[in-house]
């Protein structure tokens, strides 16, 4: 075990106005999750486009919302589905890990959702949770569902930029969010059940090798949401423990940020002028916090 890191506390940068928010949580979404979970919102997947423009999703309501530099929310999208990962391609669109539907598409302008993959090799994904690009193109997303360790059939997947699919591995209780290392020869993955992120090596060929623990974690509900620096460095969101965490390119631990609301930290992005400012989705408050970060962190494929 290592020594505590030195914390700091995260400041709330936007709450979900009263207007956005639901009275009650009554969707297909809350009915089959475990645990309370808030009826307002579940604001999660925050991440940057090109203009340094701040995305996020709400999960069982079916909306993504945009946030200016004020904190201002503007709902750009409402469909039935249940986004829950968010990224943006350098020529602008939206792609979304919905829980329901696969991988769908966003245009920004119009608010369309079309669908990207529903199925793969003729089989119906569990339910996508997180997605990331590589620099080629690719992307990487989690297919979830409510596997954990009594079902430990959790999958990762890669989707190449010429379309074919490949399944990367299949034996995970709870994959979540994901992020590739800035040399994209070792994927992260965090495990959710087994409050763990793992550490997957890929060939040059892209093959995956020697699968192994990179962290192992305790307390909370275990992690969720990944973002690395130029350095390396991890931001893991706990979820349930109400931080996030910063740990080294060894895994060591380097940082704590605490929430000042709520325990539901969900997701997290490098953004601002610098990229050396971590936001943070806190779904309990239904509010993104901020907190400054020791280096920048690794631009994202929309160019931020």
């Amino acid at each position: 075990m290592y020594a505590a890191p030195p914390a700091i506390q995260a400041e709330v940068f936007a709450r979900l106005p009263d207007a956005f928010r639901k009275p009650e949580g009554t969707s297909e979404w809350h009915r089959y999750q475990p645990g309370n979970q808030p009826p307002h919102s579940l604001l999660e997947g925050p991440s940057f486009d090109a203009h340094g423009r701040l995305y996020c999703v709400d999960v069982p309501w079916g909306r993504v919302f945009r946030v200016d530099t004020q904190g201002g929310f503007e709902l750009i999208a409402e469909y039935d589905g249940e986004p829950n990962g968010l990224k943006i391609h350098r020529d602008g669109r939206i792609f979304i890990a919905d829980y329901a539907r696969g991988i769908m598409q966003l245009d920004p302008e119009t608010g369309k959702a079309t669908p990207v993959l529903e199925r793969v090799h003729l089989e119906r994904l569990k339910a996508v949770n997180d997605l990331v690009f590589a620099s080629n193109g690719d992307l990487y997303f989690t297919d979830q569902g409510l596997t954990g360790w009594h079902d430990q059939t959790g999958r990762v997947f890669r989707r190449r930029a010429d379309g074919r699919v490949d399944c990367l591995l299949d034996n995970i209780p709870s994959p979540n969010g994901l992020v590739l290392d800035p040399s994209e020869s070792v994927l992260y993955v965090a495990v959710t059940r087994a409050n763990a992120i793992w550490r997957v090596p890929l060939t040059r060929e892209g093959q995956v090798t020697k699968v192994g623990t990179f962290i192992q974690m305790s307390g909370g509900g275990g992690p969720d949401g990944l973002a690395i620096d130029e350095d390396g460095n991890l931001a893991v969101a706990h979820v349930g423990l109400g931080a996030v965490w910063l740990f080294s390119n060894r895994g060591e631990p380097m940082l704590r940020i605490n929430s000042p609301l709520g325990a539901l930290t969900t997701n997290v992005a490098f953004g601002g002028p610098d990229r050396k400012t971590l936001y943070i989705t806190e779904s309990e408050s239904g509010s993104i916090l901020r907190a400054p970060m020791p280096t920048a962190g690794r631009v994202m494929y929309s160019g931020v």
